[in-house]
């Protein structure tokens, strides 16, 4: 769920996810909140990642959101698809908060990328690969050498 937590402003609207967890449950729930970045940090964007909303990427958002849902998954809108690397400060951010599940998205190019959100994560921010992975036409990391990798590190 992203956009649909925002106004056309970008306005936060707490109670259409109170309602929502009230419907679905928080268990079946995974916020997205797909953020640019800014000089502030990172703000979380919506219709494509052109509108900017009123929230930060921060610890106090993170606190906030989470008896909500069971998972993030937050994008780094400025890389994603480009497949030039990693955004490592945010994934860093991410790392040192940790408090429920969180799968990073965004310019992982090979597994080196996928090995630095495991180390500055701390262990704790799994990662998406998807422009660069061989089975949606990339040539950046192999589907074989990631199941591998993963099994490795599990």
């Amino acid at each position: 769920m992203t956009s649909a937590l925002f106004d056309r402003t970008g306005k936060f609207l707490p109670e259409v996810l109170y309602a929502l967890v009230k419907s679905i449950g928080r268990k079946k729930l995974v916020i997205d909140l797909s953020c640019r970045r800014n000089s502030d940090g990172w703000t979380v964007a919506m219709n494509r990642w052109q509108t900017p909303t009123d929230l930060q990427v921060t610890h106090e958002i993170l606190d906030r959101l989470a008896p909500y849902c069971a998972e993030f998954l937050i994008h780094a809108a400025d890389v994603e698809g480009l497949c030039r690397g990693i955004d490592t400060d945010l994934v860093e951010r991410l790392g040192t908060w940790g408090k429920i599940p969180i799968t990073y998205a965004g310019g992982a190019a090979s597994l080196e990328d996928v090995e630095k959100v495991q180390d500055h994560g701390q262990g704790k921010i799994d990662v998406t690969v998807g422009s660069a992975l061989d089975l949606f036409g990339g040539n950046g990391v192999r589907y074989n050498d990631l199941v591998a990798w993963n099994q490795r590190v599990s």
